[in-house]
């Protein structure tokens, strides 16, 4: 069984921890995993100095909920409008956890998985980098590090994954912490490009 069989049947499976409350707006984002020479990535983006929030930051494509689209709308969207991958390029392989962001927001991850050889547009305004990054850099221990920081009045633990030049920290690094911790996909583990 492959790694796209492998996620979608753990993400079946998965008792997922949702939010029922205490958010203000509803977000949306897409772990979009692909092969590249034999290895894993996931691919993210590091958003532009003219975004009004998370400047500068590694982030996964995604965004505020529109209307009445879905959640996993919202996260297809947002990837064609960031990065110019169309959705019908993507195929979504589950939700995972529910995640209450530092600025308020329910955030939904959803796991896409693309085949074959694809390209990117980045939406100049709001991406100034796509990053490919492999399994292996959220696997090598000695590339995490967490810090005690004072957070909407809370101390709460902040990961930091070291990916020369860029820092992935803050709600992105615990998206993928607990995606890599998770006992469903301890498969990951013995991927190729995984160690």
């Amino acid at each position: 069984m492959g790694l796209r069989e492998n996620i979608g049947e753990a993400l079946a499976r998965l008792p997922l921890r949702r939010l029922s409350g205490g958010y203000q707006r509803e977000a949306a984002v897409l772990m979009l995993i692909f092969e590249r020479a034999g290895d894993f990535h996931f691919l993210l983006t590091r958003r532009t100095e003219e975004v009004s929030t998370h400047k500068g930051q590694i982030s996964f494509p995604g965004g505020m909920r529109q209307n009445s689209e879905s959640l996993q709308e919202t996260a297809l969207r947002e990837t064609r409008e960031e990065v110019g991958i169309e959705e019908k390029r993507i195929e979504i392989l589950g939700r995972f956890h529910d995640y209450l962001s530092i600025t308020g927001h329910l955030v939904v991850p959803f796991v896409g998985y693309i085949s074959g050889d694809f390209s990117t547009t980045p939406q100049n305004q709001e991406v100034a980098e796509v990053l490919e990054v492999p399994f292996r850099i959220f696997l090598d221990p000695a590339r995490l590090r967490t810090e005690r920081m004072l957070r909407s009045g809370r101390f709460q633990e902040v990961y930091f994954y070291r990916f020369e030049p860029h820092k992935i920290w803050g709600l992105t690094a615990l998206i993928l912490k607990d995606f890599f911790d998770e006992p469903e996909f301890g498969f990951a583990r013995n991927l190729p490009g995984s160690n």
